[in-house]
């Protein structure tokens, strides 16, 4: 029998969502855009409700509820539309200020089609056309579109340079997706793309034996130490001390706004006591990642504390047997790879971690391994991988959605500077 409206209204409210984000770059690596990725399959879970009417409500939910600035640190975000969803105008549910409307692929550029684009278009939205293959009957969507989207995964060169001719008539600006590597980043740059999307940031550019400089590692030293269980204060501050980098950040940490002292806090016992051995760990570990990575894109910093704390969100939630604290770090230096431009394997054999750790960042094995596989899963969109790797580790994924939006939101407010 099929369900009432008001059944399939409560079904639908209950839903959770599922959202992980995926960053834009400019050519200069800043952050442009973030597109966001939603759970699929809706209409397999709810085999009575439309599929686009699901789309709809869950992202009304997920703008509404979650909040659009937490997803994208105030930055525009880039969301695939359906066919139907744009003849019903559901982008203008949103402000033209906060998404990009990507119109996918097997949209069929119909009468209807075309129209409703053209009414989206003159009320200030930008149009991308994602996954893009020139086709004649797309002209007009080109002729309106604002970003080309051009995946280089699948793709040939020939085939890119070929359209690439052809867009040259249209006032269109290109974005390349799936680009995983930096010779790719840099083969896109010269091809005259403005925007890209894809994960060569968190790759290392040169893959070649490389020391790790003393005060890098005097700081993973540190971190070493904070990481056990019995690291008292006496120790923390024997430690911190000597290191007139962290002491002045710590002061400054613990006398910002943020804590809203009375009084300034002017010793580093004083802020020890204050944050707690958990809160001086995690400061310290962020800011030796920071310092790694300086010469980096802020968005491999950002993705490194993203995946920290939801390690150790899910470690909390989870009721494993397993050392949250070793899972904040094991994500936090998930792409120390790319931090330093070294293999995985060389770098891990440097590193002062316990075994543990360093099984999980260089073999991905071992029961901390199976955190940062299931967080990896989440930030890339893979939702049956999440799935089963929640299942396997015996807790729900409804705890997912909320522990990412979390972390995410923890990670945006932490200075990248």
């Amino acid at each position: 029998m099929k369900k009432n409206n008001q059944e399939n209204q409560s079904e639908m409210q209950n839903m959770d969502v599922y959202v992980a984000r995926q960053p834009i770059f400019d050519t200069k690596k800043n952050i442009a855009a973030y597109e966001l990725l939603f759970r699929d399959s809706m209409s397999n879970a709810f085999p009575d409700i439309d599929g686009d009417l699901a789309t709809s409500k869950l992202l009304a939910r997920s703008f509404f509820n979650i909040g659009i600035e937490r997803l994208t640190g105030g930055k525009k975000a880039f969301i695939n539309f359906t066919e139907e969803l744009l003849i019903k105008q559901v982008p203008t549910m949103f402000s033209s200020d906060d998404v990009v409307v990507e119109i996918l692929e097997d949209v069929s550029p119909g009468e209807d089609v075309v129209q409703a684009c053209r009414q989206i278009k003159d009320k200030g939205y930008v149009l991308a056309l994602d996954d893009f293959l020139f086709r004649d009957d797309l002209r007009e969507l080109v002729a309106m579109a604002d970003i080309i989207k051009i995946d280089f995964l699948i793709t040939p060169i020939d085939e890119i340079r070929e359209m690439l001719e052809r867009l040259a008539e249209f006032d269109v600006e290109l974005l390349a997706e799936k680009i995983e590597t930096y010779e790719e980043y840099q083969l896109s740059c010269e091809m005259g793309f403005k925007y890209f999307q894809g994960y060569f940031f968190s790759k290392p550019e040169i893959l070649q034996s490389k020391d790790i400089a003393p005060s890098h590692l005097s700081l993973l030293q540190l971190v070493a130490e904070l990481s056990k269980k019995d690291c008292s204060l006496e120790k923390l501050e024997e430690m911190v001390t000597v290191d007139v980098s962290v002491s002045y950040k710590i002061l400054r940490y613990i006398n910002s706004s943020f804590f809203r002292r009375a009084q300034e806090i002017t010793s580093i016992r004083q802020a020890l006591v204050l944050l707690g051995v958990k809160g001086i760990r995690q400061f310290v570990m962020l800011i030796t990642a920071a310092q790694m990575a300086a010469d980096k894109p802020n968005e491999l910093i950002r993705a490194c504390i993203i995946r920290a704390r939801f390690c150790e969100l899910l470690g909390n939630a989870s009721g494993k047997n397993v050392d949250v604290s070793e899972l904040f770090l094991v994500g936090l230096f998930s792409m120390i790879d790319a931090m330093l431009d070294s293999p995985m394997e060389e770098v891990v054999n440097k590193l002062p971690f316990s075994e543990a750790i360093k099984v999980a960042l260089a073999d991905r094995e071992g029961e901390l391994a199976k955190f940062l596989n299931l967080v990896a899963a989440y930030e890339t969109g893979s939702w049956d991988e999440c799935r089963a790797l929640a299942e396997e580790m015996e807790f729900s994924e409804d705890l997912l959605p909320q522990s990412y939006a979390d972390a995410v939101g923890w990670a945006d407010a932490y200075p990248m500077q």
